[in-house]
């Protein structure tokens, strides 16, 4: 509905607007007291609520409750505290129209020159972790409505959502007033700030249905600019790295040192984490152009666990890995760091570093740090942009307690493993979802020794595995990350010794591939759930 039309030649002039009456409500009171006494230094009636009031109360300021103005009290737990007409017919008041200001009068309200209000900090209440009511409670109603109706009667009302507005506000009072063109970029800023708590809420409320019959019916997908970038994945494109609001991911991590991060270094150093966070032991990943030239898990009982898991992911291709990108699941360690002394890395990333490890890092000045945040966790959805819109999937996790789903997969040839052998197939398991589709890992001793990937068929991601092995692929375990659609892939592999082969099964030929498996000798396990990467 259109709202009321009204002539204007019956509108008068108020670019200066003094600051007689203010109105503070605000979650974040960073600030406060500075603007409140600047306030009380110029007579302006202070009307504040609930903390605020009593912030500014005990600091020797005058200030009025809300509900003495509403004459109403605050109730339901401050649910209901400024939403009245005794509040909002004094923001809303447009006293350029006489006629306004003659209702105002018979309804014996005063208007409000300025507004203060930031909201609840709903935000951060989901960042940390929270679920629930709890998040709900932070769902703020009265606030936003406030500052709407002040933005929208930014002609002649003020309005500050943050602290960052207070010394030109401190500034305007001092000179007589707030400015029309001041006045309407608070309002932009404001209108922008309850966009966005809109949206944050609509997202979670978005999130909580994943996982349900139905994904959202609406997907709004907030971001702000966080860097330019020098180009994107080739130098003639442009390119800029954006965060989101509550966000935990790579975006939001912190670079301690080296050149600025590039397109294709944060392309790099997500993938290397989706695979080196897929581990529960100390798990090192080495990513070169988004994909895996090796992953490995710590050898048993060493001394330095995620150095060791360095060394064991680099021996699987130390030719692929010469400027590679390396993700780590721990802290960085003194001993790691001075492996890498001699071998060239673009990033490496990972939750924490030791101070030593940072000290020798300082003599590579290029390699760039990251620094995990401290929240950080893989996201639960994927979002792919494409031509005219997107796609949106769940993401492809494996399941904290895999070891007891392998327990529910078929064994179609061969014997039941060894527990060892069983560490080592679903190492290889895990290793092949961060592999780009069609994956072949060869996998002993719980880390890579060949990779075959990206082909356009199986047989071929299984002949490159292979070659890239060399030796080291007799008695390896073999993991696919989809079905064989014949029985040459699994042959090569046979040929090459491997001792075990996993993978989702589903062929219509699968009663030829179990049978070159079981003429051969050779463990096949189906788990009935394919891994592609695209």
């Amino acid at each position: 509905m259109a709202g009321p039309s009204h002539d204007p030649s019956l509108y008068r002039d108020r670019d200066v607007v003094a600051i007689r009456r203010a109105l503070i409500s605000v979650s974040d009171k960073t600030g406060l007291l500075q603007l409140a006494q600047a306030l009380a230094a110029q007579g302006v009636e202070i009307v504040s609520t609930g903390g605020s009031a009593s912030l500014i109360r005990d600091a020797g300021i005058d200030v009025v409750d809300v509900a003495s103005v509403t004459g109403f009290p605050e109730s339901l737990d401050g649910r209901v505290k400024t939403l009245h007409p005794g509040v909002h017919a004094g923001l809303l008041a447009d006293l350029r129209l006489e006629d306004h200001e003659r209702q105002l009068a018979d309804l014996h309200i005063d208007p409000f020159e300025l507004v203060v209000v930031n909201l609840y900090p709903f935000v951060e209440t989901v960042a940390s972790g929270a679920e629930g009511d709890d998040v709900v409670e932070q769902i703020d109603i009265g606030g936003p409505a406030m500052v709407r109706a002040s933005a929208k009667n930014f002609a002649n009302v003020a309005i500050a959502v943050s602290p960052e507005s207070y010394p030109a506000l401190i500034d305007a009072l001092a000179s007589g007033g707030t400015t029309l063109s001041q006045r309407r970029e608070l309002a932009a800023r404001a209108f922008a700030h309850t966009c966005e708590y809109d949206r944050a809420v609509a997202t979670w409320f978005a999130e909580q249905t994943l996982g349900q019959a139905e994904l959202p019916q609406h997907l709004t997908i907030k971001a702000e600019r966080l860097a330019t970038l020098r180009y994107g994945e080739n130098s003639h494109q442009r390119a800029a790295i954006y965060t989101r609001a509550g966000a935990h991911g790579i975006a939001q991590a912190t670079q301690l040192q080296g050149k600025g991060m590039s397109y294709n270094n944060y392309v790099d150093a997500d993938a290397a984490l989706r695979a080196a966070f897929d581990m529960v032991k100390p798990a090192v990943a080495i990513i070169k152009h988004a994909n895996p030239c090796g992953i490995a898990v710590a050898a048993p009982n060493a001394l330095d666990p995620i150095a060791s898991a360095h060394l064991r992911a680099h021996e699987c291709d130390p030719v692929s890995a010469f400027g590679g990108v390396i993700a780590a699941n721990r802290t960085i360690t003194l001993k790691m760091a001075e492996n890498l002394r001699d071998i060239f890395t673009e990033v490496i990333v990972a939750p924490d570093f030791a101070p030593e490890a940072l000290e020798v890092f300082k003599l590579k000045k290029n390699l760039r740090v990251l620094q995990l945040p401290a929240d950080w966790k893989q996201e639960p959805m994927d979002v792919r942009l494409l031509s005219g819109g997107l796609l949106l999937q769940d993401a492809d996790r494996f399941p904290d307690d895999i070891e007891s789903v392998a327990k529910d997969w078929q064994l179609v040839s061969g014997e039941q493993p060894s527990e060892d052998e069983m560490t080592n197939l679903i190492f290889a398991w895990k290793s092949c979802r961060a592999v780009k589709s069609n994956a072949i890992v060869l996998a002993k001793g719980s880390a890579t020794v060949g990779i075959g990937m990206g082909q356009v068929n199986r047989v071929d991601s299984c002949r490159l595995a292979v070659e890239r092995a060399g030796d080291r692929a007799a008695g390896s375990v073999a993991a696919s990350d989809a079905f064989f659609p014949f029985a040459d892939g699994p042959q090569v592999l046979i040929d090459a010794g491997i001792t075990a082969i996993i993978q989702p099964g589903g062929s219509v030929r699968d009663g030829e591939v179990i049978e070159a498996a079981r003429e051969a000798g050779v463990t096949m396990f189906f788990t009935g759930e394919r891994h592609f990467f695209h």
